[in-house]
């Protein structure tokens, strides 16, 4: 990997992690328009670290309270009702689909969920889901005629059972084109949370499982030697302070903007590259060579 395909990798890291439109679609697809190898799920593990710093930072308020108070609950009885102790539970409890889901199903994520075809095809299909959740929460949000708008629910109101079911959908982003974000986010909203509750939610429950994953993966590169280090390094530091902007926009943008212009977008590349792998003017496995 050269240092000129690491600046772009890495700019495409951090622009696109926390919006959803998933992040290692576009890495991977960046890599096949681009003819070069594909960066493989190593690279997109550890860059993903440096925006997991960005939300380290952007939250580290949340996040200090959330801890203090957790740890606190593990003594004394009477904070595991405090809303911050609860959280960090949630937080725990949501990670654990993805971390076994990620572990049984890692030689298929390295290898075939890698087909553009499948990456097409996530793109679209949870595209539309998303649209659905956003039309759904618009719809309750604005009421109508005859029907009352509708409050939509807070964190304070995460339940064990929604929490699994956040994680369950964060664990479908193993799978690239997916979205991290887009299917948590899309989770959340049809469970009746609000647009702010459901982002700020998915960003923490990812905190564990990409910081899990970048390590774990820094641990197998090491031993194996398979990654260019001074390049996969760069693009980490590029996708930082990219995804720190980012974040800091959209956490703006939806508190008063629907997702659609994310829809519309996510459809139309889906159907680009099926389109081009169709006529065969881009191959399914492009890149792949590069491991």
């Amino acid at each position: 990997m050269s240092w000129f395909e690491s600046l772009i990798l890495g700019l495409v890291q951090g622009l696109t992690e926390f919006l959803p439109i998933s992040s290692s679609a576009h890495l991977r697809l960046t890599a096949a328009f681009a003819s070069w190898d594909d960066p493989g799920a190593a690279f997109t593990a550890i860059t993903q670290i440096g925006t997991e710093a960005a939300v380290l930072i952007y939250f580290r308020k949340d996040i200090a309270r959330i801890i203090s108070a957790w740890s606190r609950s593990l003594v004394d009885k009477a904070m595991r009702q405090d809303h911050d102790a609860r959280m960090g539970w949630l937080v725990i409890i949501g990670s654990i689909p993805i971390g076994v889901l990620g572990v049984t199903f890692k030689d298929q994520i390295e290898g075939p969920f890698r087909d553009l075809r499948i990456t097409a095809t996530t793109l679209i299909v949870m595209g539309i889901v998303l649209g659905i959740a956003d039309r759904l929460a618009a719809r309750e949000e604005a009421g109508g005629k005859h029907r009352v708008p509708k409050e939509r629910k807070s964190l304070q109101e995460l339940t064990v059972k929604d929490g699994l079911v956040y994680g369950m959908c964060q664990a479908m982003a193993l799978i690239p084109g997916v979205s991290r974000s887009g299917a948590t986010i899309s989770g959340g909203l049809l469970m009746s949370y609000s647009r702010e509750a459901a982002a700020r939610y998915s960003f923490l429950l990812a905190i564990p499982a990409v910081l899990a994953s970048g390590l774990f993966e820094l641990k197998d590169a090491s031993e194996g030697g398979h990654v260019s280090w001074g390049p996969t390094i760069f693009a980490t530091i590029v996708a930082f302070f990219v995804g720190y902007a980012v974040i800091a926009w959209f956490m703006k943008f939806i508190s008063t903007k629907s997702f659609m212009p994310f829809v519309y977008y996510r459809i139309t590349l889906g159907v680009v590259v099926i389109v081009l792998v169709s006529m065969g003017a881009l191959s399914p496995h492009a890149g792949e060579s590069g491991g």
